[in-house]
């Protein structure tokens, strides 16, 4: 089992920027003030995996909820997540009705709607701290908010912000061509998902059609928190090898280090984590204490993924 450093042992990212003093105002000032002085190149989702296989290293990949508890604190935990070694960042869009998240990414995004968080300045926020990123972005967000912009006008914001992937969980496979071939022209990679129980010619074809790479539910059901990770997703993470030379990235229920580490047992390319993120951060006391405790966190999973070169 994975024992995990201190925080006491460790020099906290989130104490150079902030301290318990400091309101949200002031990180959201912060976070200005760092994105100024800490330019770095995005690298495309296919060179990380690029890099991180000549390394023989499975990629962290945290997930967090634009605007819980406000943009300024997003912002902050995204330079603090890239700092760390995320490989990937995931970020999901608050939405009213998140049909596959689960209750703590739904209490998230209902708290970051009530904050005033919006597709728009989730956007304006994006555009500011992408630059400063060497992890490239990936947007979760759902089908109707891009529908009621345009495709066009949608894949060229997220282009325009410095995006570089996207997923949406409520696109089946039939209607994602046009969303597909847009994103391409834009540079955006258009990340598929796959579940336990997709058959496995519509599980070849979702893995032939996916870009930057595939993501694999490892439950059936919705996102959250679990003291294990089905061991189900060995085989599969086996069956898709055999359809896809793309990376294969686990998510739905991870957790812990040693979550992460019997995904990379199994094969997989990428460990994603997300409810636990959230709840560390959308759920603290304050602001300061949830960017320590999604730090703490972030480098337990992060050290529980080594280089195996």
């Amino acid at each position: 089992m994975l024992k995990p450093k201190t925080i006491a042992n460790q020099t906290s990212f989130v104490s150079k920027i902030v301290n318990s003093s400091i309101r949200t105002s002031r990180i959201e000032s912060s976070a200005k003030t760092f994105a100024a002085t800490t330019a770095s190149e995005t690298l495309s989702i296919t060179e990380v995996f690029e890099g991180l296989t000549k390394k023989k290293q499975c990629a962290f990949v945290p997930f967090l909820v634009a605007g819980d508890p406000d943009l300024g604190t997003t912002e902050l935990a995204l330079k603090m997540l890239d700092s760390i070694g995320a490989d990937v960042i995931e970020l999901g869009v608050p939405y009213s009705d998140p049909l596959a998240d689960g209750p703590v990414i739904h209490a998230s995004a209902t708290r970051a709607l009530a904050g005033g968080a919006t597709l728009v300045k989730v956007l304006e926020m994006v555009k500011r701290v992408a630059p400063t990123l060497k992890a490239p972005l990936v947007l979760f967000t759902y089908i109707n908010p891009i529908m009621r912009r345009g495709y066009e006008k949608f894949m060229g914001e997220l282009q325009e912000a410095g995006v570089k992937g996207l997923l949406v969980p409520d696109i089946p496979l039939e209607e994602t061509y046009t969303l597909s071939a847009l994103a391409k022209e834009r540079g955006v990679d258009l990340v598929l998902l796959t579940t336990p129980t997709t058959t496995s010619d519509r599980m070849k074809s979702i893995a032939e059609k996916t870009e930057g790479f595939l993501y694999l539910v490892s439950v059936t059901g919705v996102t959250g928190m679990r003291t294990t990770v089905a061991t189900k997703v060995e085989g599969l993470v086996e069956e898709l090898k055999n359809y896809t030379d793309k990376p294969i990235c686990v998510g739905f229920g991870v957790s812990k280090g040693e979550h992460a580490q019997s995904l990379e047992g199994w094969g997989a390319d990428g460990a994603i984590a997300g409810s636990a993120l959230v709840r560390a951060l959308g759920e603290a006391a304050t602001p300061e204490e949830g960017l320590a405790a999604v730090e703490a966190l972030a480098r337990e999973l992060r050290d529980a993924l080594p280089p195996r070169v």
